[in-house]
């Protein structure tokens, strides 16, 4: 049981580490705007998917949050790495622009997988 929670917590914080940074960044740097522009994306967007990122990650790092609001933040977060891979791809980026949101997107899975396990629940789709 105890190496199921040190996979659980390794991969939510640093998914979720990943998430409260680019959410801050969002929200705060001008390249990040121009970023946004480059993939054609209005400026409003950038502001609610920082905030989304923001409460997202917390989201999954509080253990009281109930399992339907951790449910939508998983779901939120990987819609967001498809979504960026095929932004990055469909943008005419290089490949290996989009294989950060690919990593991201595993660990997200994996941290999915291992929160099951830990609250010994059946799994959510089954």
């Amino acid at each position: 049981m105890k190496k199921n929670k040190v996979i659980f917590w390794t991969t939510t914080a640093i998914v979720s580490g990943m998430m409260l940074f680019s959410g801050f960044l969002y929200l705060t740097s001008p390249d990040l705007e121009a970023a946004f522009t480059h993939l054609g994306f209005p400026a409003y967007f950038r502001i609610e998917l920082g905030l989304a990122k923001l409460i997202g990650a917390l989201l999954l790092l509080i253990p009281a949050v109930p399992a339907t609001l951790k449910l939508f933040a998983y779901f939120g977060f990987g819609l967001t790495f498809v979504s960026a891979i095929v932004a990055h791809i469909a943008s005419g980026d290089a490949m290996s622009v989009s294989f950060a949101p690919f990593v991201f997107l595993v660990l997200l899975v994996v941290s999915y997988g291992y929160w099951g396990k830990i609250e010994e629940k059946k799994p959510v789709f089954a």
